[in-house]
């Protein structure tokens, strides 16, 4: 028996099911990529497939529309693969283990990929339908969205007709997003060097913390691993003599990272103050974020004696500083509508290489030069430490459209079915409507979805109910775009 065998629609959560199959993390779509060429094959639908494995999968207009405009539907194949520390679970081959608790599915400790899964299953369930009046349909799933957008970025618009675009990237039912943040991800490189020592190492883990989406979830005032540690360790010079081993941070930029992990080389004497300042730190953590990280954790765990290359003074100060400095959060709220953050920043990766440290942050803004000056504050931080700033992934804000037949003609739809307005609203996190935006003139795009809770992070849930409902106004909505 299907375990999600008894959810409604049927159809949607077959595909849904079908889909946590596969893997399909960043970067290891090709599988998920040719599930859905398979797909159209198997249905006689055209499709194209291009080299970064983005898929586009047609479908004719169903009698009576065949003069009505074309209409995307867009989303995404990647997934963010987080899981809890306890769960043993290769997102590289393993498929996801779902559960139906309290109306919601999830994943068992790991990431779910509801975002951008039910994207992907609502649009196999409209291609797979007989029964369902819509336009010529263009289903349009990219790759690598969660790392840069960089199957929208690389993505060929020409053979697309449609210039109505229903993105299907939301998490909030009762929704109609209408504009995003723009973003990019900024990367440091600062070299290191490294001396040998002998000493009693320990290993200290920064825990507990509830994590999320770096645009979502970044106005709820949550606190980041990498930051945490790196108050730990400048702390800690003032309490005991120690010296860094190795550290690491996060997997994902656009993530709020949940734990950091250093190994650290002491003497036998400094232990006993090592360990009374991580109980006075994680108490005082754990008050300064009562009501988002209550949980907040710093362990420290004995290994015994070590030889180990540790980071020479200068640049573990080097470290430390750009931990210290390093910008994270909110950084402005929008001046022109009202809860919206403008910009952000939120630095999803640390790693201690060998020779090197490395950073990545998430840079998002509303307004591209509040962005780009962000941006310019990590790279003057990485380049005053003697390091070297990359920018990859850049993509634009999805402005605001005064006139967008489409959004109206949802809201009107909305109205009708459920007696209220629903909300319009910009958010903060990025969509490849901006990217899309950018390429198709004149396009119109509007993003909906159904409610998720906690993307990003071990404790993604899909609301079943949500999905129904979302799915209903969706074919309802293709079914009243006549003209």
């Amino acid at each position: 028996m299907r375990v999600l065998e008894n959810c409604e629609p049927k159809k949607v959560f077959y595909y849904f099911e079908e889909i946590c199959k596969i893997p399909h993390g960043s970067g290891n779509t090709k599988e998920l990529s040719d599930y859905l060429v398979n797909f159209a094959r198997e249905r006689g639908l055209e499709y194209v497939q291009d080299e970064m494995n983005n898929v586009v999968i047609y479908k004719p207009a169903t009698p009576g529309y065949e003069n009505a405009p074309t209409v995307i539907l867009q989303g995404h194949m990647d997934m963010v693969c987080e899981k809890r520390p306890d769960v043993e679970h290769d997102f590289t081959k393993d498929g996801l283990k779902l559960s139906v608790v309290d109306g919601c599915v999830s994943a068992n400790g790991t990431t779910l990929g509801g975002d951008d899964g039910i994207a992907i299953a609502y649009g196999l369930a409209l291609l797979d339908s007989d029964d369902l009046a819509h336009p010529a349909l263009e289903v349009l799933i990219t790759v690598d969205e969660e790392i840069g957008l960089l199957g929208a970025e690389g993505f060929d618009c020409s053979v697309l007709k449609g210039k109505r675009l229903i993105n299907l990237d939301s998490e909030a039912e009762g929704s109609l997003w209408i504009s995003c943040a723009g973003g990019l991800c900024a990367n440091s490189f600062i070299p290191v060097k490294r001396v040998e020592a002998e000493g009693q190492k320990l290993h200290v883990k920064v825990c507990g913390l509830m994590g999320g989406h770096s645009g979502a979830e970044i106005d709820k005032k949550r606190s980041n691993a990498n930051v945490l540690m790196g108050r730990f360790l400048y702390g800690l010079k003032k309490h005991a003599d120690y010296e860094i081993v190795s550290l690491a941070g996060g997997q994902k930029d656009n993530a709020i990272t949940k734990e950091a992990n250093a190994e650290i080389l002491t003497t036998e004497e400094e232990i006993a103050a090592i360990r009374e300042y991580a109980a006075v730190c994680q108490a005082g953590l754990r008050d300064e974020y009562t009501g988002t990280d209550e949980g907040i954790t710093v362990e420290i765990t004995e290994e015994g004696a070590a030889s180990a290359r540790v980071l020479h003074p200068i640049s573990r100060e080097k470290v430390l500083f750009y931990l210290m400095q390093i910008p994270f959060g909110v950084q402005k709220m929008s001046g022109t509508i009202e809860g919206l953050v403008e910009t952000s920043s939120n630095i999803g990766i640390v790693e201690l290489r060998e020779e090197e440290f490395f950073a990545s942050s998430s840079v998002r803004s509303s307004v591209e030069a509040a962005r780009d000056a962000l941006a310019d504050k990590i790279e003057y931080l990485t380049e005053f430490l003697g390091g070297e700033y990359e920018v990859q992934g850049a993509y634009p804000a999805w402005e605001y459209r005064k006139d967008s037949p489409l959004r109206d003609k949802m809201v009107e739809v909305y109205r009708q079915m459920y007696g209220e307005e629903p909300k319009v609203v910009a958010i903060h996190a990025g969509l490849e409507c901006g990217l899309f935006y950018k390429k198709i003139e004149n396009l119109d795009c509007v993003s909906l979805g159904p409610d998720m809770k906690d993307i990003h992070t071990s404790e993604e849930v899909l609301d079943i109910a949500s999905t129904k409902r979302v799915w209903e106004y969706l074919v309802k909505t293709l079914e009243t775009l006549k003209d």
